[in-house]
């Protein structure tokens, strides 16, 4: 299968490319700036260079390559830099994702669009895929729309909703939870972490090949890709820490009004993932395990 990505250069790319080339697929990953892709490209991976905000930059690669599955991964993410310029989340999380959808559409490609659990309100998590939706930070609104732009538009579509993507890949430098908390302890720093805010985390690794089999199959509808563990930030802290044999006591537990942030986060999301795991034989690791690999890799 030729399959396009967007957004390859990100955390997801880093794990999603070599996924799809070791299981035969050919690969074009396309980003903002020159590849950071850490490894070389060959017969099976090539990269091209993609403002998605560029309409015809857009157009004219998928035209050219032609793919038969686009992976949309390219987005505005960072939730109080969209709230802080909703305008510029618009543009990138929405408007650009109407166009490829309808690029998509045009070619007779499927595509695979990669969501969020801020498209709920945090009320009653962890959710189904059946479950209302209701975000309540522009960052939500936005992936909401956008995905409603690819339902409307693309025949053959895929939504894939994800928690809390980790992993480690040389070739981002914006940290995790996990290495924010390795950092500041080994520098004897003392950190305040939230403990009243539920998650499954995902490791990257795991909504990488989530993604592969939703191409692989053909499949229709909303998918919940995360892990299983239903955890708070303070769990993954506290579960670094002591991982990594650093010392938990310069730890605060606290909650989510200790800080003070211009975009609301949703308490309680994580996801229900029975119909991956059924439809797509989908298994992800424990925490444990991704934070193992995390730190191996």
């Amino acid at each position: 299968m030729r399959i396009l990505v967007t957004g390859a250069n990100g955390l997801l790319g880093g794990f999603l490319v070599p996924e799809l080339v070791s299981h035969g697929h050919e690969v074009l990953a396309t980003g903002l700036g020159p590849c950071r892709l850490c490894f070389p490209s060959g017969s099976a991976y090539a990269y091209r260079t993609l403002d998605i905000t560029e309409p015809i930059q857009a157009l004219e690669i998928l035209q050219d390559w032609r793919p038969d599955h686009v992976v949309h991964a390219a987005a505005m993410t960072e939730v109080d830099p969209c709230e802080l310029d909703p305008i510029a989340c618009w543009h990138i999380n929405v408007t650009a994702t109407r166009f490829i959808a309808s690029a998509v559409e045009a070619l007779g490609a499927s595509m695979t669009y990669v969501s969020t659990d801020f498209v709920f309100d945090g009320q009653k998590g962890p959710y189904r895929e059946t479950d209302p939706t209701g975000p309540v930070n522009v960052y939500g609104c936005s992936k909401h729309i956008a995905e409603k732009a690819v339902m409307e538009t693309v025949t053959r579509w895929s939504i894939a909703r994800t928690v809390l993507v980790y992993g480690h890949s040389s070739n981002i430098s914006r940290a995790s939870l996990m290495t924010w908390v390795r950092s500041k302890l080994q520098a004897g720093e003392t950190i305040r972490v939230v403990d009243d805010q539920i998650r499954t985390p995902t490791y990257a690794g795991d909504l990488a090949m989530g993604i592969r089999l939703l191409a692989e199959c053909g499949a229709i509808g909303i998918f919940h890709l995360s892990g299983s563990d239903v955890l708070t930030p303070w769990d993954m802290a506290l579960q670094t820490a002591r991982y990594l044999n650093l010392d938990a006591s310069r730890m605060l537990r606290v909650n989510a009004e200790t800080f003070s942030q211009p975009a609301r986060r949703p308490l309680r999301t994580g996801f229900l993932i029975e119909k991956a795991r059924q439809e797509l034989g989908y298994r992800p690791v424990a925490f444990a395990e991704g934070l193992r690999m995390s730190f191996e890799r």
